[in-house]
């Protein structure tokens, strides 16, 4: 038996070509991407010597060997080397431990936590004997790696063979739950685990709490969540995370703070959740708040964090810190470099897009479709029509395929510039049929050059590809007002009010003092409407005296000259404006968000008044960002 085990070892270490003395590891264990060896131990760590310093075998050499196995199928998993399992596997299937429960476990395990859910099966499959660890095993590795459906199944057969599950094969079962589309067994397994005894387990709970926030049932999630009998730092990050998924901001804020003040140190799981919900409704002031206690907290800024809070500087307006935020990483990732990319594109950046682009590609990283996109996109919003017809062509060069998005930008670049013909032709000779996206686009772009009849062909296509979408009847019906066609305009008018189709109100906010303060045009509602009348009023006489004259092409209500231009001064973006500047501090930036398209008159009256006031405004409509300052806007009046 000695000398069997002994000629398996050296046959198993010639194979993996590992030196004699095993101190040393040779080429073969080195990564095709990574220049680190794995890292095996040495002789004295696996073989224990004798009182005479000779190496020995424990027990015939069974023990012995059976660590090494060990040893080295827990590296391969650690490092997901899963060739080089292989390797061992096909040592262990020909030594006495090829039978064993325990061994074909660890096989087993590695296969799964490597994602090789084909080996992991087949070695589930020959197995002469099975225990729990086996079917948890292979049913956490289908709901790790994306198979729900195999989970579910496996875990209706475990149950059928007779196996009870513990907490780990349940936490891992309602995970896959949670990723089915459909949701049907959710409900089921929770009352499973009520009868198991499981419900309450921190492990199970916080899978349970994961499950109901994705299906939307936030509700019947804090139920689970007030009902464990001890919670983690995961359980916490669960329920943050599916409010803040559900832009439930106010109450992941609130979650947080009550995590903070029961002990738990947050993760970066946690900001990251955190930033992401201040970054979709616009809380720049509780995201500096957040921000500051995981400096405060000593956390170093990396990527998975650091991204979502360059984006939420970014979409809160404050362009210029999410750029110290980027410069500060650790470490950057091709999300880092997209999250800042698609940020100068959202605030019309186009220079520096272009840039950060080339400066991405200088060190190294390989740039996405998305960095594409954001790209195309900020060359589009800053008319650099040269530089974004090049890394179009640069994209196919790279072996990266345009998918619709990339050509709604390229519509778009060619429509602001004012090449309508060139922008159709290409739209004909696209080698995808085109989407509702690329003919809003060509539609957008008949609306700002007044291209009547090109824009009914646009929306014509567009209402065959979307109905239900109001955006495209609504600048249908602005191209012809501002015509002078009101009879074309008032069919559109007609057809959307048979068709149900209802245009969205437009409205604007500002946060102050942590509260959202909403607009509406011609706005009779709020406490302070007389003050914010008269403060505008303040306003327009100034900007009147700059030259500004209304613009009523803006006003697509039928109505003579006087009332158009009185009904321009009540639109909710001015009333906002006024408003911001009657309760923020003389000098401090206004951040004003809109949820359509800022009108032409609004931008020619706010470009002015940031002059008369002296301060910087930034408006956020659904397009991009619009920073006003001393009488400019950063558009350059191209949007």
């Amino acid at each position: 038996m000695l000398s069997t085990s002994v000629r398996v070892t050296s046959r198993l270490l010639s194979q993996l070509k590992v030196s004699r003395g095993l101190g040393s590891v040779p080429a073969t264990f080195y990564a095709d991407s990574k220049n680190e060896p794995l890292g095996f131990p040495s002789n004295s760590e696996l073989l224990p010597r004798s009182s005479n310093g000779v190496r020995v075998f424990e027990i015939n050499g069974v023990l012995a060997l059976r660590r090494l196995y060990n040893v080295l199928l827990k590296e391969c998993t650690v490092s997901k080397r899963v060739s080089q399992g292989r390797i061992v596997h096909a040592h262990v299937a020909k030594s006495l431990f090829r039978c064993e429960v325990v061994m074909s476990n660890t096989l087993l395990n590695m296969y799964a936590k490597c994602g090789s859910l084909e080996d992991a099966r087949k070695v589930f499959d020959e197995m002469p004997q099975r225990d729990f660890v086996t079917w948890t095993t292979l049913i956490s590795g289908y709901s790790q790696h994306g198979r729900p459906s195999d989970a579910l199944i496996l875990f209706i057969q475990m149950l059928r063979d007779g196996f009870i599950p513990n907490e780990f094969t349940l936490s891992s079962v309602v995970k896959a739950a949670a990723a089915e589309p459909r949701g049907c067994c959710g409900q089921q397994l929770h009352g499973f685990c009520l009868k198991c005894g499981f419900d309450l387990n921190v492990h199970v709970g916080s899978s349970l709490l994961d499950m109901y926030t994705r299906y939307g049932f936030m509700d019947d999630a804090q139920l689970v969540f007030d009902e464990l009998e001890s919670r983690n730092d995961v359980s916490w990050n669960v329920l943050i995370a599916g409010h803040a998924r559900r832009c439930g901001t106010e109450k992941a804020l609130e979650l947080f703070q009550r995590m903070l003040r029961e002990g738990f140190r947050p993760s970066h799981f946690s900001y990251s959740s955190i930033f992401g919900a201040c970054s979709s409704t616009g809380f720049l002031e509780q995201g500096k708040w957040v921000h500051a206690y995981m400096i405060k907290s000593g956390e170093k800024l990396v990527a998975f964090a650091g991204n979502t809070l360059i984006d939420m500087y970014a979409k809160s307006g404050s362009i210029h810190d999410a750029r110290k935020i980027f410069d500060r990483l650790a470490k950057r990732d091709v999300v880092s470099w997209n999250s800042l990319l698609t940020a100068y594109a959202q605030h019309g950046f186009g220079r520096e897009a272009v840039c950060l682009f080339e400066e991405m590609r200088k060190t190294g990283i390989t740039p996405n479709e998305i960095s594409f996109l954001s790209v195309l996109t900020a060359c589009s919003h800053s008319g650099l029509l040269d530089e974004g017809w090049h890394y179009f062509e640069l994209m196919k060069k790279d072996g990266i395929v345009p998918k619709a998005w990339h050509y709604v930008t390229i519509v778009d670049l060619l429509g602001r510039s004012g090449d309508l013909d060139r922008a159709l032709r290409f739209i004909r000779d696209m080698p995808v049929e085109p989407t509702a996206a690329i003919w809003k686009a060509l539609l957008n772009a008949c609306r700002m050059h007044k291209n009547v009849d090109l824009g009914a062909y646009a929306a014509e296509h567009v209402f065959e590809l979307d109905p239900d979408d109001p955006g495209p009847h609504v600048i249908l019906y602005n191209i012809y007002a501002s015509g002078g066609r009101w009879n074309d305009a008032a069919r559109v008018r007609k057809k959307m009010k048979e068709s149900g189709v209802k245009k969205e109100p437009a409205c604007s906010w500002v946060e102050i003092e942590n509260a959202i303060h909403m607009f509406v045009a011609n706005d009779e509602c709020h406490p302070q409407r007389e003050e914010i009348s008269r403060k505008w009023e303040e306003i327009y006489a100034k900007i009147k005296d700059l030259g500004y004259v209304p613009d009523t092409s803006h006003v697509v209500v039928h109505v003579d000259q006087q009332e158009r231009e009185v009904n321009l001064q009540y639109h909710s973006e001015k009333i906002a404006l006024a408003f911001a500047l009657l309760n923020t501090p003389p000098g401090s930036t206004i951040n004003i968000k809109k949820n359509i398209r800022v009108c032409g008159d609004c931008h020619s009256a706010i470009k002015l008044a940031s002059k008369v006031v002296e301060r910087e405004i930034i408006v956020r409509d659904t397009n991009r960002f619009h920073h006003f300052r001393d009488g400019s806007c950063s558009c350059g009046d191209y949007w």
